[in-house]
Formats: C-alpha cells, sequence, structure tokens
C-alpha cells in the first residue's frame, strides 16, 4: 500500500506528519518513534512483518482502506535494527523532539513533534550491539572523471573515523573492494560511463550495498571546500597531494555521512592518501583460496587469521586482520612492524602485563565515535576514562622496558601516542571522568543517575530535595495510618496518578466520612482497592516531579560538557586508541611466535624466496588441536641461486600437494604483514602480488561451468603476472579432456617461465610436463612421496627432488571405499593404458566390461599386527623408556611375521 499526500479528509494529524516525514526519508523504512516503539506504517509495515516475523496489525483507515502497521520496542529496537540492515534495508529513525506535555500545551488535538534523527545504512553502524569488534566497517566512496579515465575510491569506518583515499581504475578497483570489503559503497546516481565500470560495478554489488549518491556532490570544488571545513583547515596540502578524482571521492563519502547523520559528523582523523603499490595486492579469487580472514564455508574458524589471533582486544583484531587482508611491500615498513614483534618477544614477562592490562582495555576508538555523532551514552565516557587509564599504564611499563635496552620505533611511536606526550598528557581528563562518573552506569543517558555525588553542588542539592521529599512521603504514609487507624493505607505512584493514598475497599468509608473526608480527596475505585490523594501528596508529587526533572536536566548538561570535553581532545585519543591496537598485535603475535616456533623472516628486495622446513599454519593447529600428530614441515626454494624460479610439484592426491602450495602462499602474507613465520628460516624477496588458483568451484549465478571459472582465473594469473609476484597454481585443466587439459597447463607453465618470470609452484597430474625441465632452465621437478604398501598408499606428506613415478589414483580410490570390482576393472585398465606406450591396443580395443572375468568377493586381508601397531604410536606422547619399548615390540612382531609360514 502506497503513503501518498496527507491532504485528505480521513488523514489524522499524526498520520499526516508521518506522511509528510516518511516522504523525506527516501528509500529508507521509517522508524516511526511512538511512546515505547518505534511504528511501522503502510508498505514499510508490511516488508518489516515479512523481515523480522512479526506480527502485521492495522491502525485506521487512509483511502477507505486499514492502514497496515508494525512496531518494535524502543528499548530492545537495536537487534530488529541489525536484522533489517543485514537482509539489505536502510532504516530512517525518527524521534520525538519534545515532550509530550509540551505538545499538550499548544491544545488538545496538538502532535508531538518528531524529526528523523539519522539514517542507518550498512556503512554507517555504531552501535557496539550492530559492529563486529573485530573486523572494520567500511563505507567507500568511488568518483569516476573524464568518462572514467580518472577515478578514486575513498573510505572510511564511520566506528572509528579512520579515513583514506587512493586513485583506482575499472580493474584496480575489484583487488582494492576486495581488500576492503566493503559494507556499503556510495557511487554516483549517474550511469556508469563504461561497460567496464558497469561491470566492475555489478560485480561489487554481489558483496556490499551500492548507494546512489546525487552527483552534484561528486563536484571535486565541493569537496575540498567540505574538507577544508570539517578539518577546519585553510589549504590541504599538509594533509597530501590530492587530485580532483581524490577530492571528489572524499567530498562525496563526507557529504553522504553528513547527510546520513542528519547534519553531524564522527570524531575523523586527518585524511591519508594510499600510495599505489604500498600494498600486497590479493584479488577476491585467491583471498577466498587462501582463507586469509574467513573459510571458504563463510566463517572465521579455519582461516589464517583465527589460527594467528592472539589479540585481546577488538582493535587490536581489526588492526591485525586489515594487515592480514593488505600486506606491505615496502621492506623497510615490513622490518619496522618485525621488529617491533622480535622486541616483545624478547620480553615475555612484559607481554603478560600488557596482557592482563589489554584484556581490560574497552573499545575506545568506538566509544570516541558515539559521543562525537551525539549518541554516546555514559559508558562511552567511561570507556573513554578507562582506556586513557590502561593507555597509561602500558606507557609506564613499556618506559621501563625501553629504558632498559631501547625500544624499536613502531613501540617508540606508540609509547609517545599512549600518553598524549605531545599534548600535555591525559591526566586532567582522567580526572574529571573519575570524579564525574558514579560507580554503576545506566547505558542511556537520559535514564540518569551516571553522576557522581559531590561532582556537581547544583545537581547535589536537587538530588537532596529529591531524596529528601521521598522520606516525607514515607512519614507521610505513617502519619495518615495513625490518624485513620487504618493499617493497610499505603502511599503508592504510578505514571498517571503520581503519588496517591490506596486503601482496600473495607477502609474507604472511613476516609471518606466525617473529618477525614475534608483531607482524602477520592482519585479513583477499582476492582480491589480505593486511591484518595490530599493537598499535601499533591504538593509533594509535584515538587518530587519537579525535583527529578531538573536533576535529569542537570545530568544531561553534565554529560553534554563532558562530552565537549572529550570531544576537544578527540586526535590524541584516537592516536591513543591506535598505538593500543599496535602494540597489542605486536605482543600478540610476539606470543604467538614463542608459543608455535614462529620465526622472523629476512625481507628484502631480491626476488629470493625460500622457506626452510615451512608449515601451514592453519593444518598445524587443526592436527595438534585434534590429536593427529605433528604437521610434516617441507622446504621450498624458489629464485634462489640453487633452484628454479618454478617448482613443477607432482604426487598423489591427498598427499599434500595444495596444503604445501597454500602454506607458502600463506607464509609470504605473514612475512609481508610483518609477523614471524611457521618455518625453521624464511628468506623473502617482497612479492607485489598473490595469485592462487587451488580448488575447484562454479560460479552458476553467471553462467560459469567450474573449468570456465579455472579457466577466468588462469588468465587472470597469466595476464597480471609480474616477475615479483608468486604465484600457486593446482592442477589446471583438469575440468576437460586428457589433451585439451594438458595442452593448457603445458602452454601456461610455458607462460610463467617466459612471459610472467614468476616465482610459481605448479602443482598438476599431468606428468608428461616433467620433461619440461630439460627445455625451461628455471623450472624444477618437485614431488609428495608416497609410498603403497600391500595395495594400500601411505602418504608421507614429504617434498623431494624430482617427480613422481605415478599418480597412485587407483590406490587412492581404493581408500576412499569404491567397489572392489571397480576397483579391479580400473586396475585393469590403468595397466593396459601404460602399455600403450609399448604398442599396446588403443583404448577402443581394450576389452569390456562384459568380457571381464567376474571379481570373485574375496574377504578382506587380515590386519597386520605390526603396521596396526605403529599406525597407534603417537611419537608426540612417548616418553624415551616408551619410545625404547615400542620399537622392541615391532620388531617382535615383525619377527613373528617372518616367521609365519
Amino acid at each position: 500500500m502506497d503513503a501518498s499526500s496527507p491532504d485528505l479528509p480521513d488523514v489524522t494529524p499524526m498520520m499526516a506528519q508521518y506522511l509528510d516525514i516518511k516522504s523525506r526519508s527516501g528509500d529508507a523504512m521509517l522508524f516511526y518513534r511512538m511512546g515505547d516503539f518505534y511504528e511501522l506504517f503502510f508498505d514499510d509495515a508490511i516488508k518489516a512483518a515479512a523481515a523480522l516475523d512479526i506480527a502485521l496489525t492495522r491502525r485506521g483507515k487512509h483511502l477507505g482502506q486499514d492502514i497496515p502497521m508494525c512496531g518494535v520496542p524502543y528499548h530492545s529496537y537495536e537487534a530488529y535494527l541489525a536484522r533489517l540492515i543485514r537482509k539489505g534495508f536502510k532504516v530512517a529513525i525518527c524521534e520525538q523532539t519534545e515532550d509530550p506535555a509540551e505538545a499538550r500545551k499548544r491544545g488538545g488535538k496538538s502532535v508531538v513533534r518528531r524529526a528523523i534523527a539519522r539514517v542507518v545504512t550498512p556503512g554507517t553502524l555504531t552501535e557496539e550491539a550492530l559492529l563486529d569488534s573485530a573486523r572494520a566497517n567500511h563505507l567507500g566512496a568511488l568518483a569516476l572523471l573524464r568518462g572514467g579515465a580518472d577515478a578514486a575510491l575513498a573510505w572510511m569506518d564511520i566506528s572509528t573515523g579512520d579515513l583514506q583515499v587512493r586513485a583506482t581504475s575499472a580493474a584496480a578497483f575489484r583487488l582494492h573492494a576486495a581488500a576492503l570489503a566493503f559494507s556499503e559503497l556510495v557511487v554516483s546516481d549517474d550511469e556508469p560511463p563504461t561497460d567496464e565500470w558497469r561491470s566492475a560495478l555489478a560485480e561489487a554489488s554481489r558483496d556490499c550495498a551500492l548507494a546512489r549518491h546525487p552527483s552534484a556532490h561528486f563536484d571535486s570544488r565541493s569537496g575540498e571546500r567540505r574538507l577544508r571545513e570539517v578539518f577546519a583547515a585553510a589549504a590541504l596540502d599538509a594533509f597530501g597531494d590530492f587530485s580532483r578524482e581524490d577530492l571528489s571521492a572524499l567530498g562525496a563519502l563526507l557529504s553522504y555521512v553528513s547527510l546520513t547523520q542528519v547534519g553531524r559528523l564522527p570524531a575523523l582523523k586527518p585524511p591519508r592518501k594510499s600510495g599505489e603499490g604500498a600494498a600486497m595486492l590479493i584479488d577476491a579469487a585467491t583471498r577466498a583460496s587462501l582463507e586469509i580472514l574467513q573459510s571458504q564455508s563463510g566463517g572465521r574458524e579455519g582461516s589464517l587469521f583465527a589460527a594467528v589471533d592472539r589479540t585481546a582486544t577488538g582493535p587490536g583484531a581489526r588492526l591485525l586482520a586489515q594487515r592480514l587482508s593488505s600486506p606491505l611491500t615496502d621492506p623497510r615498513a615490513i622490518n619496522e612492524r618485525l621488529a617491533a614483534v622480535a622486541w616483545f618477544a624478547a620480553e615475555a614477562a612484559l607481554c603478560e602485563r600488557l596482557g592482563e592490562c589489554l584484556r581490560a582495555t574497552p573499545d575506545m576508538a568506538r566509544a570516541l565515535s558515539r559521543l562525537t555523532l551525539g549518541r554516546g551514552g555514559p559508558r562511552d565516557l567511561a570507556a573513554i576514562r578507562d582506556g586513557l587509564c590502561a593507555a597509561r599504564d602500558m606507557a609506564r611499563d613499556l618506559n621501563e622496558a625501553a629504558r632498559a635496552g631501547g625500544a624499536p620505533p613502531e613501540v617508540a611511536g606508540s609509547l609517545h601516542a599512549l600518553d598524549a606526550q605531545g599534548g600535555g598528557g591525559f591526566s586532567d581528563l582522567i580526572g574529571e571522568l573519575k570524579a564525574a562518573l558514579a560507580p554503576d552506569l545506566p547505558l542511556l543517558a537520559r535514564d540518569g543517575g551516571f553522576i557522581a555525588r559531590d561532582f556537581d553542588p547544583g545537581l547535589d542539592a536537587v538530588r537532596l530535595l529529591r531524596d529528601e521529599s521521598r522520606r516525607v512521603i514515607a512519614g507521610l504514609e505513617t502519619q495518615y495510618r495513625q490518624e485513620t487507624d487504618l493499617r493497610t493505607l499505603k502511599v503508592r505512584h504510578n505514571n498517571v496518578l503520581g503519588y496517591y493514598v490506596e486503601t482496600p475497599p473495607s477502609g474507604a468509608d472511613r476516609l471518606q466520612s466525617g473529618e477525614h473526608a475534608r483531607v482524602f480527596i477520592h482519585r479513583q475505585t477499582i476492582a480491589t482497592a480505593v486511591r484518595f490523594t490530599t493537598t499535601e501528596l499533591a504538593d509533594l508529587d509535584a515538587r518530587i516531579a519537579r525535583a527529578r526533572d531538573e536533576s535529569l536536566a542537570r545530568e544531561l548538561e553534565l554529560f553534554a560538557r563532558l562530552s565537549e570535553t572529550v570531544a576537544k581532545r578527540a586526535s590524541d585519543i584516537a592516536d591513543a586508541a591506535d598505538a593500543i591496537a599496535a602494540i597489542d598485535v605486536a605482543a600478540s603475535l610476539a606470543s604467538l611466535a614463542r608459543e608455535d616456533a614462529y620465526v622472523r623472516p629476512v625481507v628484502d628486495e631480491s626476488f629470493t624466496f625460500v622457506v626452510e622446513r615451512g608449515r601451514h599454519p592453519v593444518v598445524e593447529q587443526a592436527l595438534r588441536r585434534e590429536g593427529r600428530g605433528p604437521f610434516i614441515a617441507n622446504d621450498c626454494r624458489l629464485g634462489d641461486d640453487a633452484s628454479g624460479r618454478i617448482w613443477l610439484v607432482t604426487g598423489p592426491n591427498m598427499a599434500g600437494k595444495s596444503t604445501f602450495l597454500r602454506q607458502n602462499a600463506l607464509i609470504a602474507i605473514l612475512a609481508q604483514a610483518g609477523s614471524f613465520v611457521p618455518a625453521a628460516s624464511a628468506h623473502i624477496g617482497v612479492a607485489d602480488r598473490i595469485f592462487s588458483r587451488v580448488g575447484a568451484s562454479d560460479d552458476l549465478a553467471r553462467g560459469r561451468s567450474t573449468f570456465m571459472v579455472e579457466m577466468v582465473e588462469t588468465a587472470a594469473i597469466l595476464n597480471q603476472a609480474s616477475p615479483r609476484a608468486l604465484v600457486v597454481l593446482d592442477e589446471i585443466g583438469r575440468g576437460t579432456s586428457t589433451f585439451d587439459g594438458l595442452s593448457i597447463a603445458w602452454a601456461a607453465v610455458e607462460h610463467l617461465h617466459q612471459e610472467n618470470r614468476s616465482r610459481a609452484l605448479f602443482a598438476t597430474h599431468y606428468h608428461e610436463l616433467t620433461a619440461l625441465s630439460r627445455t625451461l632452465p628455471r623450472l624444477e621437478n618437485v614431488s609428495m612421496r608416497a609410498r603403497e604398501w600391500k595395495g594400500d598408499v601411505v602418504f608421507l606428506h614429504e617434498v623431494a627432488k624430482g617427480p613422481a613415478d605415478r599418480s597412485y589414483g587407483v590406490a587412492v580410490a581404493r581408500l576412499a571405499g569404491l567397489p572392489a570390482s571397480a576397483i579391479a576393472r580400473a586396475q585393469a585398465l590403468l595397466t593396459e593404458l601404460e602399455a600403450r606406450k609399448s604398442g599396446a591396443p588403443t583404448i577402443d580395443e581394450l576389452p569390456l566390461f562384459a568380457a571381464l572375468e567376474p571379481v570373485p568377493k574375496t574377504p578382506p586381508p587380515a590386519p597386520d599386527p605390526a603396521l596396526e601397531a605403529l599406525f597407534e604410536l603417537n611419537p608426540d606422547r612417548l616418553t624415551p623408556r616408551e619410545a625404547l619399548d615400542a620399537i622392541y615390540r615391532l620388531k617382535s612382531l615383525l619377527s613373528s611375521r617372518e616367521a609365519a609360514p
């Protein structure tokens, strides 16, 4: 049902107001505040009731039809709001802007004034309950100038105030969007200028909400003017050299935030320009393949982030995720991060003290954003107080450690920010917040009771009057009982009558007769009681109400003053919050290195990639968690003097080829993110890009088969990989016929070697490719070791020099449980096909199934006691004596087997 013009005779004043406000809410649902509920009407109500699974009712009529209505409780609206936002809706929050008592003064039919307080969208969330503490919530804006030839991407996290911009293009935009994982992207309401941009935005819309914004807000001059106003700067030169497209994107972003926040902006950090080439580029397919921030099932568990995250704070987790998502390419900056981790790794006692402090540290950055946007509460002030106290304690501990042996640059910079050494420190602010805030704080300022006693004399005087009046009420109740000789008489309170005298019906006659009738004035009769008032009680009621209102009004004044005091130090507080996050990340990575035997990698500008005894960080943890024994470590040498830049990896399925490929890509990401790595040693020449084509999947929504997806991703690698890239490719060409697949894989290897010249790991079952090592000097054959034992294959998970002798496919099929007849047939066909090399029959000449002798159903062979005993051993849990006993037992079992007939 459409909500049209209110100029109709059957429209009530309240509904006329609703329709007027709704007409200005755009495409957002309207949460219309009515008392203790947010109500929705018309189409909004129909959509919300279905999305939230709540009752759809009706209220009045419009144009002769019932008006659909539903509502959510005001005090618990956030859960409903979160569900609507996750389902792609925008929500305009319409609040009452005056007290209903003020509206009644204008006349009995006057409507309480209301206005939109904010528009909630996926990229503008600030509520703690709606945000993931370990994940940034990025809002982006894309500006396209000169027909898309000049483009810039600006982004911010409104919950922390971080603001950045970078140049982009239609091809690069896909990579940047994958790294930033936008919740919402602001674009012009004009049509994209080219087919390439149309395609890029269509892809982006599958992963985030697109917000259309008037093209006038993408004007570069308006953007520059808006930036100067926001940051109170006469010129922007101090922030960086911004192009026209940069200013256009930044201006549109700030305009959208101002629109949705109804004129307010959070405490923003000065805009930073992200340089081209500053971060490793990782496309969406590679991110999914390597499971950097989330596993392929969509959850956090099983990802690289989950495996290495030891952070104690939400800001620390967000910073670690950001570093893993966008590893650096500058060796100097990488080594500064590594130096901080190494310093903390040598300071185990310091890390323990810092960990205790960090675990008690609130999220200052998000509390600051809520306060500066005008939607913070007393607990946000407490978060600032407690966060600054924690920062001061951390600064003290770090200073002691630094005096003993110095501190690396990243730690020294954090130390400077922790106690605002350049801004006079936080002592005064901490002192004021400690004195002002009560021990127990409500969530919302309007609930009152959050200002401590003795902080404000005026407030204390009002509270004394309020509390004294309550004592007088209690005294009046005692007095009235004595005067009337009614022990059941009570003085009660409700929001309608205020304070009143209540007695059971049996006592009402006494209060309505004789001299008591002149004191007690009848107010209300209900089934179980009769209610009265007195002149004295009514006077006290009015005084208590005034004291309560004056007390709350004074507390709200003090809250506004304290929030303003915090806002004046917003820049220093934000820097301290960033410093806490950086310390959390460095200290947690140091703890990871100590606990899981990670080492500091050598990172430089060479083309070397040498990892000795490298391990997969996720798989290693899974094996340890499940008690399945140690991870088998392996070396990888690409690009040094002793090996080729391409390793061709052969070997059976299930032997660990994919794990080996992925682990080396993850080691490169960890190293360039500034983390130690799971290896005995590592020398990483920085990679500008990582490409991973591992695993099979289709894209049915875009009409792409598994093989087509494989080819599209392979094409992207061969077209874009540079000599500084690291490429991992698994089983290229398997989705088509044997000769087609072999030809494609062959050409891909040659192209990587001759044209891309990248460091690469190329896994394949096409053993014919191993012959390329004779003609391609930078290609080397390695294989995953396996052994066949009595018809079963044993995977050793070790990488060895040279090609694999075969793929053991039939043995793997037997392990998977294929019927014995199918296994026998496969073995027979394999024998025939392998014999073709010596002139055996062609495939057309192979015997048909009907010509085969039936495979007798024989019972499975008896288990080998020696092998069973061997597989039951867990080397990590054996003492030296138990290990020696196990060897003697195995020798005895083997001797018994040899002696058997």
